[in-house]
Parts: structure tokens; sequence; C-alpha cells
């Protein structure tokens, strides 16, 4: 098995045609055939099924899509990780859900980077279940995220508590809102809005990306949950408008890392994690650390 192999799998399960993989490749149809053959030929199992309209996944094609995705991957990080230039002695991976990434994180990394610059910092953005099979792997050494999975050998840490409040597109806008724009905020949010609005209809919109939200909602007229510290600048500009009276939610932030990393810049950039987090929360003193 070739990386060539691999990536021509990708391509065909992203395009769904051989044809079109070739071109996105840059190779001739045949040398695609050639190639997917061959991997077929050394996992033992059809991996499309060809047909006039093109290649669709076999069941074997489908579990092997997750591995073909990480070997690539894996790959990549190998060479970006040897690659690194001279100035840089170590490089860090950070995963977390974009809100975060919106919210906090980018001062974060700008403190690491001043405190630490000679580290190669990469930054990926997920969900839950991505970020959490990247800590496993490995692939991902701090996650951030707002319900994490218990897993041997890895500590969640609380770092802060978001407050998610309703933004309307105006002022006065009439709550239930046929235009609400659900956010799946992960599922400790499901639970409280549920048991908060128990007779709400299934709304008509539903996203997974906070900013997503705000766009729709500011262009097209809505409502929908977003964190206070994004949803500011956008109150500050009369995008968006907080409903009164309407009830607000707390969604618990919390980072993910090797529970014994023998990595001294693992160590110091998870201490200035915990020190900015501690920061956000005023001092309060909900410092908290949850084994897994």
């Amino acid at each position: 098995m070739d990386l060539d192999q691999i990536k021509t799998f990708l391509s065909v399960a992203a395009h769904g045609s051989f044809q079109a993989a070739a071109g996105h490749l840059y190779v001739t149809q045949s040398t695609v055939s050639i190639r997917i053959q061959r991997l077929e030929a050394e996992l033992g199992a059809a991996l499309f099924v060809r047909n006039r309209a093109g290649a669709a996944l076999t069941s074997q094609g489908q579990r092997f899509l997750p591995h073909a995705q990480s070997l690539l991957l894996t790959f990549e990080q190998a060479r970006h990780d040897i690659g690194l230039p001279s100035r840089f002695r170590a490089s860090i991976a950070i995963g977390a859900r974009v809100g975060l990434w919106q919210a906090v994180l980018p001062d974060w990394i700008g403190e690491i980077r001043r405190t630490i610059p000679d580290i190669a910092i990469r930054g990926e953005i997920g969900f839950e279940d991505d970020l959490m099979r990247g800590l496993i792997q490995g692939r991902i050494d701090i996650g951030m995220m707002y319900t994490p999975q218990h897993s041997a050998g890895l500590l969640i840490e609380h770092l802060f508590d978001e407050t998610l409040i309703l933004l309307a597109s105006e002022p006065d806008r009439r709550w239930p809102d046929p235009d609400y724009v659900y956010v799946d905020w992960g599922p400790a949010f499901y639970t409280k809005h549920a048991n908060c609005f128990p007779d709400l209809e299934g709304p008509a919109q539903r996203v997974n990306i906070g900013w997503l939200a705000a766009q729709l909602v500011s262009r097209n007229g809505g409502s929908c949950f977003l964190p206070e510290r994004i949803a500011a600048p956008l109150i500050a500009a009369g995008r968006l408008f907080p409903l009164a009276n309407s009830p607000s939610f707390t969604l618990p932030a919390y980072m993910v890392s090797a529970r014994a990393a023998d990595d001294d810049i693992l160590r110091q950039v998870v201490d200035l994690l915990r020190a900015a987090a501690l920061r956000e929360r005023h001092g309060d003193g909900r410092d908290r650390a949850e084994p897994a």
C-alpha cells in the first residue's frame, strides 16, 4: 500500500467518479483504475461499485474511509514535524471547537507564542468525536471542547463557563420564532434546551457552528443562541439584539490532554492555557480537573 493509492482512493470517494478523480489528480483514468485495483487486492476487498453513474463506496469501502484519512493525515503530520525549520525545537497540535477558536484561543495562542517563541503550533477545528479521536491517536496534543468523553490516559480539566444567550434580528421579535436557528452546542446544551422548551416544535433550521447561525439570522431574520463573548460585537454593531426575559444556558468548556505528559514543552503549554483559563474566570476559584 502506498500513499498514491490512498490519495486516489480518497479522491474517488470524494468525487464519486474515476474520471473526476483522474482530473483532480492530473493522471489518466487508467492510472486511477490500476491504483484502486492494487489497493483492493492488498486489502482483499472491493472498495467501490462501478456503474454508469460513477463509483460508490461499498460497505468495506465505507469502513476503510476513516482509516485512509488517518493514514494520509499521519504522514502529512510526520512530514511537517520532520521538516520543521531549525528555529523551532518542537511542534504542538491544538484542536478545538470553532466557537472556542472564535472566543478565546487566538489571544491564548498569541500568549503561548510570545512565551515560547521556538515552538510551532498547528491549529485544528473539530467537533467532540473528531477531537477525542485525534487525542487518542496522538494526532492532537491538546483538545478544547464542550462535551469531552472520558478515556484512559487523558485528563479532562474545566476551563471556564460559556453563557449562551438568545439573540434575534430585531429587539422585539416574538418567541417562539418560526425562523429560529438551532445551534448544536453539544449534548449538554441539547438537554438543557429541551427541558426549557419542552413544547417547542422542531426548528426549520439547524446548524453545527454558531458563526453560521449568526450569519443566517442577521441576513434573513430570526433568532439563535450564541455565547456572550461572541455575541458582544454583534450586539454593539446593531446586527443582533438580546431578547428580553429569555433564558440563558451555561455551557462549560474543557481542556483535554495526556494525563502523564513527559514532554516539557507540552506541560508548559498546558500550564499557560490553565493560567489563561483562570484569568478568564476572573479568579473565581472554580479550577478543577476530572480524571478520565
